[in-house]
């Protein structure tokens, strides 16, 4: 998958040989935000265009948009596994936080190649 980023927002896009073109998709929407472009300028102007328009008709219709993902999220766990895990980074000579992020990132590399 190709992406692009434009004020935190992420779009993802391909291109059809076919049209000759690049479409791409803003993610992580409820709204559908799509933009195009024949080359890789033009797709990022796109973008940026297709998200400050999105911007904009959220503020005139009154409606929050929907903001990018902030890079924090919280977890319950069982005591035992906090404990568990954070005795895990402590070997490791890591804070809890930096052994969490290892762990998600090898997971989600692996699934990745699935």
């Amino acid at each position: 998958m190709n992406t692009m980023i434009y004020k935190g927002y992420q779009g993802k896009f391909e291109y059809d040989q076919d049209a000759d073109i690049f479409h791409g998709e803003v993610l992580h929407l409820n709204d559908v935000v799509t933009f195009q472009g024949r080359s890789i300028d033009e797709l990022k102007k796109a973008l940026a265009d297709s998200v400050e328009d999105y911007l904009l008709l959220c503020k005139e219709v009154g409606k929050e948009p929907e903001r990018p993902f902030s890079g924090r999220f919280n977890i319950r766990i069982s005591p035992e596994l906090h404990q568990q895990i954070a005795k895990k980074a402590a070997d490791a000579g890591i804070s809890l936080n930096s052994w969490v992020l290892q762990r998600l990132k090898q997971t989600t590399t692996e699934h990745s190649e699935l």
